[in-house]
Formats: structure tokens, sequence, C-alpha cells
């Protein structure tokens, strides 16, 4: 079985919904450390004046994990949001089609980080066809702080015998460790596809957000067509 695991993004790109596609199983880690102006509460969309943040308000001190990263309720973000989002892509051909679910994703009272990430995620996944299933690192029960040792565990607790690590896993995992857990690693080298986008000259790297409203159930060959692994870092 494939496992990827990776921290919970909010309208996470297009290399991160098809290392999903490419899994039998996701596990969102949610029980490592929140970054600061990472991609774990931020994304960009498209407009006319080019590529806009779109970033969720959180409260968090530094060493937090994820799972425990408070939002900032105060703010009204959701409606900013939905709003921004609306605008952007008022002439996308497939904002009809999703205009509904997008408004019941931010209609609801999230006061945590990893809830509306995750959510974010997975209406991504399943609108973009991604159909594997996804769990929690938090429901795993693996408490190991080492990079590596952590993913071992995790693969292990699901009973996993191959690993799809990032682009950037050779950076911080020992390949070693995995194999002598009987665990096969294969890294992702994943190609940006090129794909007809609102607003003049193509920008890579934006939200999977921007190819489902652009186009619809064309949308995972279009972002699978970057797929791309290797067993060398």
């Amino acid at each position: 079985m494939r496992v990827a695991i990776h921290q919970p993004q909010y309208l996470p790109w297009l290399g991160y919904l098809a290392k999903w596609a490419a899994a039998d199983l996701f596990v969102f880690l949610d029980t490592v450390q929140y970054e600061k102006n990472g991609w774990q509460n931020r994304n960009r969309i498209k407009t006319a004046d080019g590529a806009r943040w779109l970033t969720v308000p959180v409260r968090a001190r530094l060493g937090t994990r994820i799972a425990a990263v408070a939002l900032d309720v105060d703010q009204p973000w959701g409606e900013r949001h939905l709003r921004s989002i609306e605008t952007a892509y008022e002439r996308a051909p497939h904002l009809p089609a999703w205009r509904e679910a997008l408004a019941r994703l931010y209609a609801q009272p999230w006061e945590r980080l990893a809830p509306v990430a995750v959510a974010s995620a997975e209406f991504l996944a399943r609108a973009t066809g991604v159909t594997a299933p996804a769990r929690l690192a938090s429901s795993l029960a693996v408490d190991d702080d080492d990079p590596t040792g952590r993913l071992v565990a995790l693969c292990r607790a699901v009973g996993a015998d191959t690993y799809l690590a990032g682009g950037h896993g050779a950076r911080y995992i020992d390949a070693k460790r995995f194999a002598d857990a009987g665990i096969r690693v294969l890294y992702q080298t994943y190609e940006h596809p090129v794909y007809a986008q609102q607003h003049g000259d193509f920008v890579p790297f934006l939200s999977g957000l921007d190819l489902l409203l652009m186009h619809g159930d064309e949308s995972l060959p279009i972002l699978r067509r970057g797929d791309a692994w290797t067993e060398e870092p």
C-alpha cells in the first residue's frame, strides 16, 4: 500500500493533489509544528491584477502543533475569501457548479486551523476526482519527534509498504531507516502542467482551485500530467 503524508495545507496546489491521487491513503500530518508564512494557512488564486494571497488569520505561538493552532475568529476572513474567489473567477466556466459548495465551506464557524485546512484540501481533492481516503496523524497514536522516526511509525501504523515523499523529502528523511523497516521510498519530481487560465500569461503554483474552476471534470487528468516519481532523491 502506498501512503502519502503531508501537513494540512489550505487550498493546496496541484503537486499536493497529485501526490494524494498517487496514494492509496493520504495522512494529514497535523502533529508537527505550525510553520509561519508557509502553506498551511494560505495559498494563491489568480486575479485580473495577478496572483493574490488568501490567508487564514491564526493565533499561534512558536512551537504550536498544527492541530492546536487557533484562528483569529474576530476577522471575517471566510467572507473575504469567498468574495475574492467569486470576483476573481466570475467568468470561469465551472464556478457555477462549485459556488454552493464553496459557500458552505466558508459558512462554517471554524475555530482551529487544522479542520479548515483539511476541509479545504478534501474539497479540492474530491472535486478534482481524487478518491484515496485520508486520515489524521493525530488519530494514529504515533508519538515520535524525530522526523524520519515519525514517518516510519505512521507508515507502520497504516500498513504501508511504500512511502510517497515530497520533492524535498531527501533533505530531512533517512532513507536507510525506511529500508530497514521494509518500506520503499519514492520521491516526487512533479512537473507543473500548463493549462488554460484567465487573466493573461500562465501562472504556475497556484491553488488547485484555479484549475478546478477553469477545467472542472478535466482537472484530474490535467494535474496528473505532471506525475513523476523516482527511487533516487
